[in-house]
């Protein structure tokens, strides 16, 4: 196998690399091998079909697919690590050349980690964010318990309203046609949760038990379903169920309920120690973002697009993969909310700009400090990890590789290079 490398312009390569003509027939044996089974041609028996006979019944190329596929991402893998380039984005592949007894060619065009200059990272201004809890925020927290440990009751005696969770029926129509994904049965929904079509949650509100309620809203123009986008649609909906919140009383047996305190002035005290604690880590990490901030703007460096796009995606598979965790499918969140990958893709652009830029400067400032990770540093990292999943030390070591280990060890220095930052920064 063979590489070429030509740097192109806005930090980004183009490989071009070349297997042997021996390695892709070898492939196209391969894919042959697993897939002659599925062939069935007059005069052989299935599975017996000779190699020839498939390709100059279905053409030359019959098995090209599977032998490039076969072959691509060993043959990236090696040409990445001949080369040593340090790519930041996925290749964007094209075959250039395929055949059988041919050398396989294909390109690939991959972003490359920017050069960062660095500016001001020491000594820098920022804002000093306060730590004094309000009584405000001590009754505000106080109430959200309250709400934690309110009661559910079934409302028979009056219509739905504002907070309360419904059970109901509903059926939709654009013009007196029914559309997929416009009915559902015994679904529950929390009225003023937002959670549907703009519009459908308010029309809800006074609907009594068992009224055929008709609810008409308006898909939005950017709606995923592009047959949906813009139209008027109507909702037959009937509420089965109705259920309300009862929330308890504030007073000292609230207080022994929900915790270890006899009186609720005692709780009060607790809960305002624990959000001085919380809004000191809040101001440690505000000051934190604020120095690595004040640094990225300070540098210069040229991040390419697909650098951009790659982070981007990786976002849009975490966002999906927590979602998922939830309960709910990506296809079902765009309908109930209307946006599309696109438009997530749009959303979520702006931040991993921030990500990628903060991540280069400050792996810049790890280099320009000289800071090191050592193996004694790591395993006291190893350790916390093997003790939050509760594993042993030894069993979880050997589940982590070297790369993941090198990875880490990168990570642990960013941290370090955010510490000394702010430490160093002037608080105002």
């Amino acid at each position: 196998m063979s590489v070429q490398v030509e740097k192109l312009e806005h930090n980004m390569a183009k490989l071009t690399i070349e297997v042997e003509a021996s390695k892709f027939d070898a492939a196209m044996k391969n894919a042959y091998n697993k897939k002659k089974g599925s062939f069935n041609l007059p005069g052989f028996r299935k599975g017996k079909v000779p190699m020839y006979i498939i390709e100059k019944e279905y053409g030359a190329g019959v098995f090209y697919e599977d032998a490039a596929n076969e072959l691509m991402p060993e043959a990236y893998a090696e040409a990445l690590e001949e080369s040593g380039l340090d790519v930041v984005s996925r290749p964007e592949v094209d075959v250039t050349q395929i055949g059988k007894g041919q050398n396989f060619i294909f390109t690939a065009e991959v972003a490359l980690k920017p050069e960062v200059k660095l500016g001001q990272y020491k000594g820098l201004d920022v804002q000093k964010d306060s730590a004094d809890v309000t009584d405000e925020e001590v009754e505000a927290e106080l109430k959200k318990e309250q709400e934690k440990n309110a009661r559910t009751i079934n409302v028979e005696d009056r219509p739905a309203a504002d907070g309360d969770t419904v059970t109901l029926d509903f059926e939709g129509s654009v013009d007196g046609v029914p559309f997929d994904g416009g009915a559902g049965k015994d679904y529950p929904l929390t009225l003023g949760s937002h959670s549907f079509i703009p519009g459908f949650e308010e029309q809800l509100v006074g609907a009594a038990l068992e009224e055929e309620k008709e609810v008409n809203v308006t898909f939005p123009e950017d709606y995923q379903a592009e047959e949906l986008a813009g139209k008027a649609a109507v909702f037959k909906c009937t509420i089965h169920k109705i259920e309300a919140k009862e929330l308890p009383a504030l007073d000292d047996d609230f207080a022994k309920d929900v915790s270890e305190f006899d009186t609720l002035d005692e709780y009060k005290k607790e809960i305002k120690d624990n959000l001085t604690k919380k809004k000191e880590e809040q101001a440690k990490t505000e000051k934190e973002n604020a120095v690595v901030d004040k640094a990225v703007e300070n540098a210069t460096m040229e991040i390419p697009e697909a650098m951009i796009d790659t982070q981007v995606e990786n976002m849009v598979d975490d966002f999906a993969r927590r979602i998922q965790s939830q309960g709910l499918s990506m296809e079902q969140y765009m309908q109930f909310t209307g946006a599309t990958v696109d438009s997530l893709k749009e959303q979520m652009k702006p931040q991993a700009v921030k990500r990628i830029e903060s991540r280069l400067v400050l792996e810049k400032v790890a280099e320009a400090e000289n800071i090191q990770i050592s193996d004694e540093k790591l395993d006291e990292e190893l350790a916390k990890m093997a003790e939050m999943y509760k594993m042993e030390l030894d069993k979880f070591k050997e589940l982590v590789g070297e790369y993941e280990k090198e990875q880490m060890k990168k990570d642990l220095a960013v941290q370090e290079a955010v510490t000394l930052m702010a430490d160093s920064a002037k608080e105002a």
